[in-house]
């Protein structure tokens, strides 16, 4: 047998890059790896869920760590803003003067003591006399009566020691009460924790509610159809027809107003939008290949509806989730606020911002803090749900 030979021209070395080209650059990732993966790339969503879980741990630990329980009233420290002017006695006492004037005993660096008690009380001239420590301080009030005319600076008072006028020493934070404190002498901050319980339990109820019964109820009347899928959305229709206030008011003279009537009224209609989200998706995916394979080999109904279409369906879930939070949030402060939520002495956002309106121009910090809590957290959510439909969207996967 003749040997044959090869012609070495033929041949040439494979380039490095071409050697290459097949090599797996990085591994392969599932769809939730991935989506993780560009949910951390959206700054404000990774902003939102830091907030929220912190949140979620300051309402769990926050009132053991804070030395202030909610309810416990100080009527002598009511509306005690979180800001104070002190006065400077000598190189050791420091007091501060109270907007309804009284006067406190206070350190350099805002730590609130005991409140001095006057020697004289002068109702007709509208003037306090105090011995502080051997210095006599009288209060004079009578200016908050005063004309324009001869008052035109618009002073409310004066302090003076020893004849002498006695000017605000330094502005210093409350280390007492970090927030403030509330008409009833409560420490705002403690109610401001204690509502983010509040608000927190709502939106997990909202979750849970959406979870169980809005996606069963909709991927049943999506995947059967026809007279079910009629039926159902007619009743759907008729629960969301009755507006949200009304089941609450009912609920209210049924079983009493408070927490538990607006669980119970979230509980019934809440889940109707996911019922509506899910059912849409149910119908666009039980026509794809995979279905049919699993019912030609003899999948049951609900092992189609459990095993292959919600799972398919979870992104949207998800994102709706995300974004009916908020929505149970504003709505427990908004029945809180106009006196359907929960009773006193419990505390909630919606109650705080309630019970700070009369008092609104002279303390606006007990309608802010509350405020500013439910709009942030609101918008912590939002920030997530965005990033979350983004990442979960699979036509923008790379």
């Amino acid at each position: 047998m003749s040997e044959q030979t090869i012609n070495k021209a033929l041949w040439e070395n494979i380039p490095k890059e071409n050697k290459d080209a097949e090599v797996i650059s990085r591994p392969s990732m599932t769809y939730w790896q991935d989506a993780w993966r560009r949910l951390k790339k959206n700054k404000l969503s990774m902003l939102g869920l830091l907030f929220i879980f912190f949140m979620v741990m300051t309402a769990i630990i926050g009132p053991y760590v804070i030395s202030h329980d909610y309810s416990t009233q100080q009527l002598q420290l009511a509306n005690i803003p979180p800001k104070i002017d002190i006065y400077k006695v000598d190189d050791a006492t420091y007091i501060y003067m109270h907007s309804e004037y009284k006067l406190f005993n206070v350190t350099a660096d805002g730590l609130l003591s005991d409140k001095i008690k006057e020697t004289e009380n002068d109702l007709t001239n509208r003037k306090r006399v105090y011995n502080i420590d051997g210095n006599e301080v009288v209060l004079d009030y009578s200016y908050a009566s005063k004309k324009v005319e001869e008052n035109p600076d618009g002073v409310k008072f004066k302090l003076f020691m020893n004849g002498e006028e006695m000017k605000v020493y330094d502005s210093v934070h409350n280390k007492s009460y970090v927030l403030g404190t509330d008409g009833l002498g409560r420490d705002m901050l403690a109610r401001v924790i204690y509502g983010a319980r509040i608000s927190l339990l709502i939106a997990f109820i909202a979750t849970v509610v959406n979870f169980f019964i809005g996606v069963l109820y909709g991927g049943v009347s999506g995947y059967f159809g026809g007279r079910v899928d009629n039926l159902m959305m007619r009743i759907v229709d008729i629960i969301n027809v009755i507006p949200l206030l009304l089941y609450v008011i009912l609920l209210s003279v049924i079983i009493g107003s408070g927490l538990k009537s607006i669980i119970i009224a979230l509980g019934s209609v809440y889940w109707v939008s996911m019922a509506r989200i899910v059912r849409g998706q149910v119908l666009s995916l039980k026509e794809q290949e995979y279905v049919l394979a699993a019912r030609t080999l003899g999948a049951s109904s609900m092992r189609i509806m459990i095993r292959h279409l919600i799972p398919n369906a979870m992104g949207p879930i998800i994102v709706s989730m995300t974004m009916l939070i908020p929505s149970a949030i504003f709505t427990e402060a908004f029945l809180s606020f106009i006196g359907l939520g929960v009773n006193a002495p419990l505390a909630s956002w919606g109650t705080l911002a309630n019970d700070a309106l009369g008092g609104l121009r002279s303390y606006p910090y007990q309608l802010f803090y509350p405020s500013l809590a439910i709009s942030v957290t609101m918008l912590a959510f939002n920030f997530l749900g965005d990033g979350l439909r983004d990442a979960l969207d699979p036509r923008l996967r790379k």
